[in-house]
């Protein structure tokens, strides 16, 4: 039995890859940055999405996918300044795949962007393991949800080239040792980077933009 799930699991990860090169090919050909957000329900990537559109403004062309259990709540929050959001709903799945990410930017009327980001379904297990064609992962952990994350759950903050700390606001409030963090994080990826930031409070935001604007000139320039 165990043999069996294991060769069913090997298949269907192998077909995701499949999707997935195809998936980075589109990109690489459209020039288009591609990030995969990935975090527990509540640690703020919607609010991070809408400050990263408030402050690109004019400047790079972006669109979002939305993965949720239900509702089309996030996606509705993105439309709403302007930006072509396309919801995909996985009745009960607890991540996204490439497939169905190739058939929400289909389905979705998405236009080539500048940069496309990617809202994964809230979970930090499932959607570790699924390649969606993205350039990078971005694991977000607000502060309210503890400091022990990275340990419990290491194998996103391992493959994640990125983490974005959140709510940081609160950090005054809530028990939650950032150097702590931030040191677990470099154990366990030496080569990523950690950003603290508040969306509603538009404190480190700059620096996550300027992150953006950095590995979208680069992918472009290695194009060349």
């Amino acid at each position: 039995m165990m043999t069996k799930v294991v060769t069913v699991k090997r298949r269907a990860l192998a077909a995701n890859e499949e999707r997935a090169d195809a998936l980075r090919s589109r990109f690489a050909a459209s020039g288009t940055l591609v990030a995969n957000l990935i975090s527990s329900p509540g640690s703020g990537k919607t609010t991070l999405l809408e400050a990263t559109v408030r402050a690109l403004d004019g400047e790079l062309t972006l669109a979002v996918i939305e993965g949720d259990v239900a509702t089309e709540n996030d996606a509705d929050r993105i439309r709403a300044l302007g930006v072509p959001a396309h919801q995909i709903l996985t009745g009960g799945a607890c991540h996204l795949d490439a497939r169905q990410v190739e058939t929400g930017i289909e389905e979705g009327g998405l236009p080539e962007v500048d940069i496309l980001f990617i809202e994964n379904v809230g979970n930090l297990i499932c959607p570790t393991t699924y390649d969606l064609g993205e350039d990078f992962k971005v694991v977000l952990l607000s502060v309210a949800e503890g400091d022990d994350k990275p340990v419990k759950y290491p194998a996103i903050f391992a493959r994640a080239e990125v983490a974005v700390i959140t709510k940081s606001d609160l950090l005054p409030y809530v028990p939650f040792d950032l150097e702590s963090v931030e040191s677990q994080i470099a154990s366990l990826n030496p080569n990523g980077s950690v950003l603290v930031t508040s969306s509603l409070k538009d404190e480190g935001v700059d620096g996550w933009i300027s992150l953006l604007r950095a590995r979208l000139e680069a992918k472009r320039q290695s194009a060349e």
